[in-house]
């Protein structure tokens, strides 16, 4: 497992509410948060995904990931 971040357009608790049944259903996530305080919306995702794969995972759901290096 890694714990990969992620700039993000999430802005709120609706947004979360959104993309949290896509995140919470994908094999191979164990835990993930979007910290809304920072003006990145940062997610943090612990996984053994690929950071494509999340990216995936979180456009689905109607939302941009970008991995921070």
């Amino acid at each position: 497992m890694t714990t990969q971040q992620f700039k993000t357009n999430i802005k709120c608790g609706g947004c979360i509410a959104a993309v949290k049944p896509h995140l919470d259903k994908a094999e191979g996530i164990e835990n993930w948060e979007v910290d809304l305080q920072s003006p990145d919306r940062i997610l943090t995702v612990k996984t053994d995904k690929s950071p494509k794969e999340v990216e995936a995972i979180v456009k689905e759901a109607g939302y941009e990931a970008m991995p921070i290096a």
